[in-house]
């Protein structure tokens, strides 16, 4: 099974639910006994939510924050999560830098061609 999500909420909270849903899908996946293969590709408003600098997000956030950096974590070591991508594009916009993204995420230069890329080679797609 190969899909590709993609995660784009600015808001931590609903972030890191669809994360813990992410995972609960792999989970039943596997126990039916079929190989996931899932991309998670960050972008847009999500971008602030994967990286490091304290100060790119709101004092009232930094919790979550460090919850949403704990499942990607998780998430990266997890039998079926074949890759975490964060649009380099959305780097840019949101005014954060690709070395405070965090290290389990792979920048790529421009993730709707990656997320296209991957439809291509028969990725269903999935934007929560």
């Amino acid at each position: 099974m190969k899909v590709a999500f993609d995660l784009t909420s600015g808001d931590p909270k609903q972030l890191l639910t669809q994360l813990t849903v992410i995972d609960e899908t792999r989970q039943s996946v596997m126990s039916q006994g079929v190989r996931p293969n899932f991309i998670l590709a960050f972008r847009g408003p999500a971008t602030k939510l994967v990286q490091t600098d304290p100060s790119q997000v709101k004092a009232e956030d930094r919790e979550l924050v460090s919850k949403i950096a704990e499942k990607v974590r998780q998430l990266r070591g997890a039998s079926g999560v074949t890759s975490m991508e964060q649009c380099g594009v959305a780097v840019r916009l949101a005014g954060t830098k690709p070395e405070n993204v965090l290290p389990e995420i792979r920048v790529v230069g421009n993730s709707w061609i990656s997320l296209m890329a991957y439809q291509a080679k028969g990725y269903g797609y999935i934007a929560p």
